[in-house]
């Protein structure tokens, strides 16, 4: 199978594991860009703008094989993405498959480009050729898709974590965000008084750019908390979901509101609060006095995310969609 990929230069999360999702399973020579995004053939960004780098490709960064593609994906609800694409559409066979990756905070498909004022870009790419296949992070429980929507959240890119030990214990419990949903504030406000929250920095009006923990000390602070919390930003799924996760941590969360295929249990490998928060403080009372309990869960949830929620995974599932 060749794959021509067509992506944002900058970094989009789901993009970006998807892409290298893609290339562990099919390899470098089947997966070929449009454009080459730098960040993907060389260690040129920090972590998280580092999800999508594999290894050094030159055939990857120079190809053009538009074509004779047997499937084009389109990889982020971004402008510079459908222009590209829209540009090489003329061009493509019937028979190839063209698939759009949605990773915007929208709900509905291509809702972002709404938000970002360029829906008719949008809209005139789709009027020329509907896409046969779209993988939706936001796939909201409540709503209807068509029968070629496919839930795609974001997911692990293990090689991230490779060499993150488990460090004696600094912190109980831990929530470091920006308020980009009102519920943050909330928790901001309820777990104030409580714990130690103001030692270990989880406290309101923080800015990304000013976060003191990045990269490998990052991780190293999460496996350092025994209870991380995490609540919805601007969309509900969250990269922190998944770090979590996949540095085998004890969270207790939100319900996220969108379809999470080979979901997560409540009691058995994550704890979710009520969406009032009424119980958050009764459950995190319960599980820094019960370790036991607290790791098994931890356990449970890291075995279930390598089952099922790496980039490798993601990738598995959407080549069987297609």
């Amino acid at each position: 199978m060749k794959i021509l990929f067509v992506g944002t230069k900058k970094c989009d999360y789901l993009q970006d594991l998807t892409y290298s999702g893609l290339v562990k399973v099919l390899g470098n020579n089947s997966v070929v860009e449009l454009n080459s995004v730098m960040s993907y053939h060389l260690p040129v960004k920090k972590y998280p703008k580092n999800l999508g780098y594999v290894a050094f490709n030159p055939l990857a960064m120079r190809c053009r094989y538009w074509k004779d593609v047997d499937v084009v994906i389109v990889g982020a609800a971004k402008p510079s993405c459908f222009t590209d694409y829209e540009a090489i559409l003329p061009y493509l066979s019937a028979t190839t498959k063209t698939v759009f990756i949605d990773g915007g905070d929208w709900g509905s498909i291509g809702g972002d480009f709404k938000r970002l004022n360029c829906e008719d870009l949008y809209e005139n790419v789709v009027f020329k050729r509907p896409f046969d296949v779209v993988f939706k992070r936001e796939y909201l429980k409540e709503m209807d898709y068509p029968s070629t929507v496919f839930p795609l959240p974001f997911s692990i890119n293990e090689q991230r974590y490779k060499g993150i030990q488990q460090l004696p214990f600094l912190y109980d419990v831990a929530f470091w965000a920006v308020e980009s949903h009102p519920i943050r504030k909330q928790v901001f406000d309820y777990v104030k008084p409580l714990y130690d929250c103001a030692f270990n920095g989880t406290v309101p009006n923080q800015v990304a750019k000013q976060y003191k923990r990045k990269g490998r000390f990052y991780f190293e602070e999460v496996k350092r908390t025994r209870i991380s919390l995490n609540f919805r930003g601007t969309g509900w799924d969250t990269l922190r979901f998944w770090e979590i996760m996949g540095l085998g941590s004890f969270m207790i969360s939100q319900h996220p509101g969108i379809v999470i295929p080979n979901d997560f249990t409540d009691g058995k490998e994550i704890i979710y609060c009520k969406e009032d928060l009424s119980d958050l403080q009764p459950l995190c009372d319960y599980y820094l006095k019960h370790e036991n309990a607290r790791r098994a869960i931890a356990v449970k949830a890291a075995l279930k995310a390598a089952e099922f929620h790496t980039d490798v995974a993601r990738a598995h599932y959407l080549l069987s969609k297609l």
